[in-house]
């Protein structure tokens, strides 16, 4: 896995795996959003929802551990597990939106994202043990490396997928 030396080196590699990720969409028609091919396993609306609902999930888990709550992780009635059923949620709840409207959600909860890793102190995202959230499974990662995993991991992965996704279906 990729370290860090400091956060604005993780916050440029979010926005550069970002954008790389979300420039490959340009050229999806709307009819193609839900397209599976037999090479591929998530469609173009998969990967978005998927990216959506996980940065979605972890600043969730985030201002409840500010607010004080109990963090469930991953989410209420899911487990580590299982987490088909997880993703399953993400995609029904952005189901039904067009490939632009899924891009402007995706856009917006990005830059949320990269608000929330920016306004986080460089001790909270290297330290150990910051977050309870963070430390609440057995792995115990510092919290840079939770934000790396579901960021940076996946637009770097999807990115290939879906370039692969492309020429599927060509």
């Amino acid at each position: 896995m990729k370290t860090y030396a400091k956060k604005q080196d993780l916050l440029n590699e979010i926005n550069k795996t970002y954008v790389a990720f979300v420039s490959e969409f340009t050229d999806i028609a709307d009819q193609n959003l839900h397209l599976r091919i037999k090479t591929v396993d998530k469609t173009p609306f998969e990967m978005l929802a998927y990216q959506i609902g996980w940065l979605e999930l972890l600043m969730s888990w985030e201002k409840d551990e500010l607010a004080g709550k109990d963090v469930i992780l991953p989410a209420p009635g899911m487990k580590w597990n299982n987490l088909g059923k997880l993703y399953q949620s993400f995609y029904e709840k952005y189901q039904g939106l067009s490939l632009a409207k899924l891009l402007q959600k995706f856009a917006k909860t990005q830059a949320a994202f990269v608000e929330f890793v920016a306004g986080l102190a460089e001790d909270v995202l290297f330290g150990q043990n910051k977050r309870k959230w963070a430390s609440s499974t057995p792995s115990q990662w510092p919290v840079w490396k939770w934000l790396h995993i579901n960021s940076v991991a996946p637009f770097t992965n999807f990115r290939a997928k879906i370039r692969k996704w492309k020429k599927g279906i060509n």
